[in-house]
């Protein structure tokens, strides 16, 4: 492959239901490593199997790379030179390659039904359709030449293998694995071109990767297998020159590490593994998604960038440009990387901090608008933001964490206070009400040492009364510095909490 070859890199994903992060992981290195390049990402949909297509499958891909920020160069929404970008709108190319195998030798007409052969099946359960039986079924490598061209006029129903040579080795180099090899006995004669005229993923990938000239192929391992399959479609369609270069991806596995993590992993542990929430067309389930949990696209996608790839260092928090800037294959794990869901709320807690308020607020106002909160000053729900921002592991832990800047309490915690009330402390408060009235300056700074000085003055210990003060103003024993939240609140609210809380203490 020559060194001046364009980079273009794809992500092809079936519209057969939510994305799961594994995908979205796949998307995200191949467009990594197309940016770190200064290449091209293409969005590609292989729905050649019509049977699993699921409607607004496609919509919801797009709308899921979008909300990550790794939109493609080309799509179905953004074509350019290469399309069509659907596999299904592509069928025309498909058949005059697979007929150009038949006519070369490598691959054969197969008249076998799928009833006949799931009788094979049943009689042997270890059935595979290659080199050991093909001569003893039905296909033009077993009639004669004769009775092939009879069927095909007939209009008799077939599809087209490959035919998988025998006791050879097919070897390439992965990017992430080095040399590989297969040996060609342990590979079935894979369907190349279905009954109904559509290709499978095995030709449709190869054909489409050659007209969309992808330069390198991301992909996860799970794939591996099929790998000889399309190394030899390269060479028998004569484009071997042209092949891309291809990385296995480790897989993403289960928490303890015991196998691949699926949706009923997520299901069973309590965390999504579907980027944006899915809803099932037939049932109507919805299955959560992180974007809808309250992650960040920027932590999301930190999450998954570090899920078997890391830039050789100590670092874990990478901005979407320094892993533009640092991406290479090299440091891509050969072995699975484990989930773990607490790292991945700790990533999200961390970019919550980072993240500036303007990006975060529109969630916020819709969190509000959920609580019935419709009256307010962006500032000053940014303010709020800004000092609660260490306390949240999601969006939504902004209203448990900041509900009292919106309403006044309607109860209080006081049942541990109330035991060591006294008239000292109900007149004191009544006291400190008419001081702040008379404040000029009202600040975290300006308030702090205002409040302990008069509790100095009282003669009563600073813990005694900073306790009550709080749960006068938030309802409860929790909350950020309680002089920032009266700052914040501001002096005639601050005012009105204590007048309306202090008979709770009496």
């Amino acid at each position: 492959m020559s060194s001046q070859r364009k980079i273009r890199v794809r992500f092809a994903p079936s519209p057969t239901g939510g994305l799961h992060l594994g995908g979205v992981r796949t998307a995200l290195f191949n467009y990594l490593y197309a940016r770190h390049h200064g290449g091209d990402f293409i969005l590609r949909i292989e729905d050649t199997d019509q049977t699993r297509f699921v409607p607004g499958a496609e919509e919801y891909i797009n709308e899921c790379l979008d909300w990550c920020g790794i939109a493609p160069d080309e799509s179905p929404n953004k074509p350019g030179a290469y399309g069509p970008y659907r596999q299904s709108e592509r069928k025309a190319s498909y058949r005059q390659y697979a007929e150009q195998l038949v006519n070369d030798g490598f691959a054969y007409y197969a008249f076998d039904t799928p009833e006949e052969l799931d009788a094979r099946r049943r009689e042997e359960p270890n059935f595979r359709y290659s080199h050991e039986n093909r001569v003893q079924l039905r296909n033009s490598l077993s009639l004669s030449e004769e009775e092939t061209t009879k069927l095909l006029s007939e209009g008799h129903p077939y599809t087209i293998r490959i035919k998988m040579p025998v006791a050879e080795t097919v070897s390439f180099d992965d990017m992430i694995r080095g040399r590989v090899a297969f040996e060609t006995n342990l590979v079935d004669d894979k369907v190349l071109l279905k009954a109904d005229g559509m290709p499978t993923y095995h030709l449709a990938v190869v054909v489409d990767d050659k007209a969309m000239e992808i330069s390198h192929v991301f992909r996860g391992e799970e794939w591996l297998p099929s790998a000889p399959v399309h190394v030899l479609l390269w060479e028998y369609l004569g484009w071997k020159d042209k092949m891309p270069s291809w990385a296995h991806l480790p897989l993403i596995l289960k928490p303890d590490g015991n196998g691949k993590l699926s949706k009923r992993d997520g299901d069973r542990l309590g965390f999504p593994v579907y980027a944006m929430n899915w809803t099932d067309s037939k049932s109507g389930d919805v299955t959560k998604g992180f974007r809808e949990m309250g992650f960040l696209p920027a932590a999301f996608i930190n999450i998954l960038a570090v899920l078997g790839w890391n830039d050789g260092t100590e670092q874990e928090i990478f901005s979407f440009e320094e892993l533009i800037a640092k991406f290479s294959v090299d440091r891509i794990s050969k072995a699975g990387a484990k989930f773990d869901f607490e790292k991945a709320k700790w990533f999200n807690h961390e970019w919550i901090k980072k993240t500036d308020n303007t990006e975060i607020l529109p969630q916020i106002e819709e969190l509000l608008k959920q609580h019935d909160i419709t009256i307010y000053a962006l500032d000053y729900v940014s303010n709020v933001l800004t000092l609660v921002k260490e306390r949240m592991v999601f969006v939504e832990d902004f209203w448990e964490q900041a509900s009292f800047f919106f309403a006044t309490p309607k109860s209080y915690d006081v049942d541990a206070v109330k035991p060591k009330w006294n008239d000292s402390k109900t007149v004191f408060f009544q006291n400190i009400v008419h001081e702040f009235a008379t404040m000029q300056e009202w600040t975290a700074d300006a308030l702090e040492p205002f409040f302990k000085g008069k509790i100095t003055d009282s003669g009563m210990k600073i813990g005694e009364l900073m306790m009550p003060f709080r749960i006068m103003l938030v309802g409860g024993k929790f909350g950020p510095d309680v002089f920032q939240i009266a700052d914040i609140l501001g002096k005639d609210e601050v005012i009105k909490r204590i007048e309306e809380a202090l008979p709770y203490f009496v």
